[in-house]
Formats: C-alpha cells, sequence, structure tokens
C-alpha cells in the first residue's frame, strides 16, 4: 500500500488548510491512512510524525499494519491527544466534522482543556478533507475493487438465471451471498436488495419473503466487500416472458446508462452527468419516476466521491470511480435500475461491471 504517498497528499491539504495536524477517526480514513482493520483508533499526523493511537487489543496489530506509523497505546483517558500535539508543536489540529460525535468532540476539548489552561491548541474543523483525496484511486485499489466486482458479477450471473416463480426475495439474498463468499468475498458491502414486482418500486427495498411470481420483474442491487474495498451492481431481471411496459421502461433505462457511460468527459462535473441519463429518461416521459442521483464514487465505502447528481459540482478526473445507475419506479407497478460501476480513464469512462444485462426487443 502507497501510505508514504498518501500521508504526503494529506500534509499537503494541511499546508493548504494551515494546520499544523490532522486527526482521523473515520473507519474508512483510517484505513486508507495506515492500512489499519481495528474497529477503534485515531490516527494523528503532523507534518513531520504520523501517530496510531488504540487500546490494548490491537497494539500488536497495529504495529504489523501499520509500520509508518508509531504506535502509542490509549486507555479511557483522552490526555493522549494534547501530549501528542504538544510533542509536536501542534497548536492547530483539524479534524473530521461530518464523522466526530458532538459527544466526543465535547470529551476531546475538556481534555485540551485540562490540558492547556490557556487553551493554544485549537480543533479546527473540516469537511471531507481526506475523502476528496480518496476519491483517485491508486493502481493497487483499482486492483481490489476490479476482485470484488468481479465476485459480484460472477455471483449475479451464477444466480440470476436460477431465479424462478415461487422462490422468495430472502431465498435469492441468501442465494447470492452464498455465492459471493464461496468467491472470497469477505463481507457484503451492503445489505442485499431483492425488489420483486411492485417492490421493485421502492429503491431500497429489503428483501423479505415476498414471493417471486411468474409475470414479475426483480429488482436485485447487490455488491461484494473485498479486502475492505466494495462492488455495487444493480440488474433488472423478469420472471417470464416480459409485457411491453417492461420493455419500455428497461429499454429506456438502459439507453439512459449507455449515454451517460458514452458521453462522461474528464472535466465534467457530476450535474453535467447526471443529466445526460436524466435527459433520456425525461424524453420518454418518466422524469418524475427517476428520483436518485445518477451516482455515487465507490471504494473503501459504497457510497463515497466523487457525486453523481443532479446538483453535484464535483469534477470527475481520471482514477475516479463511481457509478452510473439510472433508474424508473412505478407505484403498484414496480421499477427498474440498472448499475455499473466504472473508472475515469484517459478522459473517459471504462466499464468494470461484466455482468450480464437483458435484451430486450421493442
Amino acid at each position: 500500500m502507497s501510505t508514504i504517498k498518501r500521508l504526503v497528499r494529506l500534509r499537503e491539504a494541511l499546508e493548504e488548510l494551515e494546520l499544523d495536524a490532522f486527526l482521523v477517526s473515520s473507519p474508512e480514513n483510517r484505513r486508507y491512512l495506515s492500512g489499519f482493520t481495528g474497529s477503534a483508533g485515531y490516527l494523528f499526523i503532523s507534518r513531520t510524525d504520523a501517530v496510531l493511537a488504540t487500546d490494548f487489543r490491537y497494539i500488536e496489530q497495529a504495529g504489523k499494519q501499520s509500520p509508518e506509523f508509531r504506535v502509542e497505546r490509549t486507555g479511557a483517558s483522552l490526555a493522549w491527544l494534547p501530549e501528542i500535539a504538544s510533542a509536536a508543536s501542534a497548536r492547530r489540529v483539524g479534524f473530521e466534522a461530518e464523522v466526530m460525535t458532538v459527544g466526543t468532540h465535547t470529551a476531546f476539548l475538556k481534555a485540551v482543556t485540562e490540558a492547556d489552561g490557556d487553551d493554544s491548541l485549537k480543533l479546527v474543523e473540516t469537511s471531507d478533507m481526506i475523502d476528496k483525496i480518496r476519491a483517485t484511486k491508486y493502481d493497487e485499489e483499482l486492483v481490489l475493487l476490479t476482485r470484488a466486482i468481479e465476485i459480484t458479477d460472477r455471483a449475479l450471473d451464477e444466480i440470476g438465471p436460477a431465479i424462478v416463480p415461487g422462490m422468495t426475495e430472502a431465498q435469492v439474498a441468501w442465494d447470492l451471498e452464498k455465492s459471493m463468499r464461496e468467491q472470497g468475498a469477505e463481507a457484503m458491502a451492503f445489505d442485499i436488495i431483492v425488489g420483486a414486482g411492485t417492490n421493485g418500486a421502492l429503491p431500497h427495498h429489503r428483501a423479505d419473503d415476498t414471493v417471486i411470481r411468474d409475470g414479475q420483474s426483480v429488482v436485485i442491487d447487490m455488491g461484494a466487500a473485498y479486502e475492505g474495498y466494495c462492488a455495487d451492481l444493480t440488474r433488472t431481471i423478469f420472471v417470464g416472458e416480459p409485457d411491453d411496459t417492461f420493455k419500455k421502461v428497461y429499454s429506456t433505462v438502459l439507453r439512459a446508462q449507455l449515454a451517460a457511460q458514452e458521453q462522461v468527459r474528464a472535466g465534467m462535473t457530476g450535474e453535467e452527468t447526471d443529466a445526460i441519463s436524466r435527459d433520456v429518461i425525461v424524453e420518454a416521459g418518466y422524469g418524475d419516476a427517476f428520483g436518485h442521483s445518477l451516482g455515487h464514487g465507490v471504494g473503501l465505502a459504497v457510497h463515497e466521491y466523487p457525486r453523481v447528481g443532479p446538483r453535484a459540482k464535483d469534477v470527475l478526473a481520471d482514477g475516479m470511480v463511481f457509478t452510473i445507475e439510472p433508474g424508473i419506479y412505478l407505484p403498484d407497478w414496480g421499477g427498474v435500475r440498472i448499475e455499473d460501476v466504472v473508472v475515469m480513464e484517459s478522459g473517459r469512462a471504462r466499464v468494470l461491471s461484466k455482468a450480464a444485462k437483458m435484451d430486450v426487443d421493442l
């Protein structure tokens, strides 16, 4: 893992924000910068030092996983922060405002005040600083992402054709998870979505004991996690012979997805990319039935930067990995969503997801 390169990028951001150090509490950001996979701990990164503070359960693990960091054992007290900050001559310490709870922030402030009566150590609120750095993937990250996607694709291609009337949504979800686990997935990136019939109109329906019947569409949204990296794939299948309504809706969603994949370019914003697909759906008369963003970044978290939606100002660049997932949802009928993961390379999108899609003739 390119820990040194990642620390260099973070320290450049510290310079820009006039910060002396940064306190990392997000599990994904902690893993991204240090390689540490334990469930508890903080990173304190100054311009000259890198400290991983964790409790006794993870001391040995931290030493093995994070050789570029000095490991400090912490206890119930938070006094370690002002002590480490003082040793690093850090007076302005940034923190992740979107992650740290009010209670934890209050406890840190108390520790700082008790250790530093003149209150010269300042905790400075920042927003999404490391998350934006993570948006551009290193080659080793793409290898892990590709493996997670391959596992997901193969599971869908194995289980999808075996879905028959009489199966429940929960049974399909379990078969998909079992397949991904057998191929090496360490976990599911999120709870598998299986929405049969009218349940498909609920974008994040949770698989339940609904029985799948002949003549129904089924929306499947799934993803394997592999060495921390997440896949995200959606396919819509039809059990039986598709009717004309399904064919029209499905072909519209597919055209919208392919248009975005073919036309997106580096330098475009997430908003401009979203509009490519959205315009296709609006022109087909289903604009009000596409109520979510076109996509989102994928990496150590299943939803991360860049944002790809109607008001997203994030500028897409080479190395960014994100989903393209238009959908149409019609109450009392069902829904269709098709989702691929793409990576920006040489200014264009390369599709990473390979799972089969339906061939629908109008």
